[in-house]
């Protein structure tokens, strides 16, 4: 279902909108016409064709969903794609938006889960002043909000990476359990993944800049400044993504760590076994002429020299810290 909202000299027109009047509509000056589907059918995306006269090949690209962040733009209308998120208790949730936007239109098609609009809107209604810009401003305030989640969703990973950095340099952050090294495979990847959504935006925003007619002068340092926020999301990324990979390296050097203290116990105490091991194995051999085999202290002694052998053994790895 298309929802419909008129707004004349920045002010909301109560005004109903007739799709098959929605191009005649918006050649007015005083006028911004915003179009919004949620879920859209294929007869939404039909009557939107037929008022707007959208490209065949975005549409396509709007019923296969899973689409790169991108600007492609024709004669009169800017495509846009942009993959938001949303942030829950059990991590980050892939979203994905389409725009098409002209000087006086802007049409939002959000497939589910589906890309909250309140602030956006609330944005546009508390700058009047801009929507005289149009589309450009419209399409600028999406960009701008997503771009802000991005924002929200690093330094949330950043807070999550110190925390896990403590665990693992924590005073039992060796013995810890696989839990840890879970953890930081599940962030890394949602930081690679913002990473791969954030990257695309910042041509995006070229690209957007390439039209006099969305990017005026007077929304030129807004513009840049979205850029901005862009860049200093993807420096953030790489760096939690840097500090991730090295505490999984460190995990790394840890279970090895771990097992050669484990090899070196079971080394310090075969050693220990070997020493009695070997006195009874040579006392063992049917021999009749050995020393000792007759003698009435022989057997005491053979005892006896085994527990000195592996005791003095024993205190040899116990002062290496070998056990």
């Amino acid at each position: 279902m298309i929802t419909a909202q008129l707004y004349r000299s920045g002010a909301r027109d109560p005004e109903a909108v007739d799709l098959t009047r929605a191009r005649e509509l918006v050649r007015q000056d005083d006028v911004f016409l915003w179009l919004d589907a949620v879920d859209p059918t294929d007869d939404d995306l039909e009557q939107l064709t037929a008022a707007f006269g959208l490209h065949p090949l975005a549409i396509e690209d709007v019923k296969h969903g899973q689409q790169r962040t991108k600007v492609e733009l024709d004669h009169e209308v800017a495509f846009v794609v942009l993959r938001p998120i949303g942030l829950t208790d059990d991590g980050m949730v892939e979203q994905e938006l389409f725009a098409f936007v002209g000087r006086h239109f802007l049409v939002t098609l959000r497939p589910s889960p589906a890309f909250e609009m309140n602030e956006v809107v609330s944005r546009w209604e508390r700058q009047p002043e801009l929507f005289g810009e149009g589309g450009g401003f419209a399409i600028y305030v999406l960009v701008d909000e997503v771009v802000d989640d991005y924002l929200t969703a690093i330094e949330r990973f950043e807070d999550r990476t110190d925390e896990l950095e403590n665990a693992v340099f924590s005073e039992d952050g060796a013995e810890a359990d696989q839990d840890i090294q879970q953890a930081l495979f599940r962030l890394k990847r949602e930081v690679v993944h913002l990473r791969r959504f954030a990257m695309p935006v910042r041509a995006a925003l070229d690209r957007l800049q390439e039209r006099p007619d969305m990017a005026t002068p007077p929304l030129g340092p807004y513009f840049r400044d979205a850029t901005d926020h862009v860049l200093r999301v993807v420096d953030l990324a790489d760096n939690v993504r840097d500090l991730l990979t090295s505490l999984l390296e460190v995990r790394v050097a840890q279970a090895a760590n771990r097992l050669n203290d484990i090899m070196k116990r079971v080394t310090s105490w075969g050693a220990v076994i070997l020493v009695p091991t070997l006195i009874a194995g040579i006392y063992g051999m049917n021999f009749r002429q050995m020393p000792e085999l007759h003698w009435a202290l022989g057997y005491p002694m053979a005892l006896l020299t085994m527990v000195l052998a592996s005791g003095g053994v024993w205190w040899f790895f116990r002062r290496k810290d070998w056990l």
